[in-house]
């Protein structure tokens, strides 16, 4: 297994590592793709482009437009709610109020850990993910780890590539009730709660925005893929990263906090959890893909060997560490500073386990629907 320094020495003598542990599937001949982390940006940036991916086509299609989730907003609607909800999710605000609940969180799973010698990091992972983002959305009656087992079994359920009409139906039809089991365990009591006494929250915010039962429940679906989903993949990640390269584990255990989020952000450039993203004009049908994985590849946004996990690499001017693993524009994902805090703090805990190791790497599927990878089965053990 090699160290950091040995990595340096094998590109000086001409040959760069690539660390990559997730693969893109080969994109669809009928999109357009971009990969060029230039062309990728300003894309992104265009306020004229609107959303075509995460199925947007059925929320234009069978949603009321004037309570779009926010991910499938645009324009001055798009805006006016961004604006909104920033205070949710402002880096200051997250380390705030949610620095404690997070330490606590991570704090309870990793002793269960110790108590059990060992555990699986998806699980841990979806935990930790869950029970944050309930604070923030407002989900916060119920128990969130019955909750996080609830949207674990909502979204897996397979619904892209059913074997036949019947087998399709059977998933519809199960995914209807796993959805049903979520508004009326999670979603309808925290509506119920706000509509008496409003709270800092998002769902507070929307019911103040005159939003149905049924929209807030499909903004909490948003934010539950969004914000819950991605952060347990990620988090899986980069353990299995820091797990398998001591080196790089033994200047996480020492660094500070940023310097924590810089070596998780190199990790997430590499391994963006979503790796495609959508766009169309507002005018013309035709969709393009950006390719995430390409576009963080780029050697001349990234420097040399950008297939390397290098914390300490030389990026073009204004390419921030993640690259584009967080979107980029209008829609950039709000919760970046939720999902490195959250990583940087459970991490630090984890690693800080006497004696952990990895007893199982996880096994990688891939969603079609984002482009991404799923992990599953990750299990570490601690000593006696």
């Amino acid at each position: 297994m090699q160290t950091l320094v040995e990595d340096i020495l094998d590109d000086e003598a001409g040959s760069c590592t690539d660390d990559r542990r997730s693969e893109a599937p080969a994109a669809s001949p009928c999109e357009h793709a971009v990969g060029d982390y230039g062309d990728a940006r300003a894309i992104l940036r265009d306020d004229t482009m609107r959303q075509a991916g995460f199925r947007a086509d059925m929320i234009e299609r069978f949603g009321d437009a004037r309570f779009a989730p926010i991910l499938f907003q645009h324009g001055e609607r798009h805006r006016r709610q961004r604006a909104a909800t920033a205070r949710f999710f402002a880096p200051r605000v997250i380390s705030n109020r949610y620095r404690a609940s997070i330490e606590q969180e991570a704090d309870l799973l990793i002793a269960e850990l110790r108590n059990d010698g060992g555990g699986r990091l998806d699980q841990m992972s979806m935990r930790l993910a869950v029970s944050i983002a309930a604070e923030i959305v407002g989900l916060t009656k119920t128990d969130s780890q019955a909750m996080a087992a609830r949207l674990d079994r909502f979204f897996a359920t397979d619904v892209t590539s059913p074997a036949n009409a019947a087998v399709d139906l059977f998933r519809f039809v199960q995914g209807q009730a796993r959805l049903l089991r979520f508004f009326v365990a999670d979603v309808r009591p925290a509506i119920r709660a706000r509509r008496k006494v409003r709270q800092e929250d998002v769902i507070s915010h929307l019911l103040d925005e005159g939003y149905s039962d049924r929209a807030i429940l499909t903004e909490c679906l948003t934010y539950a893929a969004a914000g819950m989903v991605t952060t347990r993949e990620f988090i899986t990640m980069a353990a299995w990263h820091l797990l398998d390269r001591p080196a790089l584990a033994d200047r996480f255990r020492d660094a500070d906090e940023p310097e924590r989020i810089a070596i998780l952000e190199e990790i997430l450039r590499l391994e963006p959890v979503v790796g495609t993203l959508r766009r169309r004009s507002e005018n013309d049908s035709a969709t393009v893909a950006i390719d995430i994985r390409a576009a963080n590849g780029d050697s001349a946004a990234m420097g040399q060997c950008p297939h390397r996990l290098d914390p300490d690499r030389t990026r073009a001017e204004r390419v921030g560490g993640p690259g584009l693993a967080f979107g980029d524009g209008p829609h950039r994902c709000p919760g970046a500073s939720v999902a490195m805090l959250e990583a940087a703090i459970f991490l630090d805990r984890l690693l800080a386990v006497p004696g952990i190791a990895l007893e199982k790497a996880p096994t990688m599927t891939w969603n079609p629907l984002v482009s991404g990878y799923e992990l599953r089965g990750c299990v570490v053990r601690a000593s006696a």
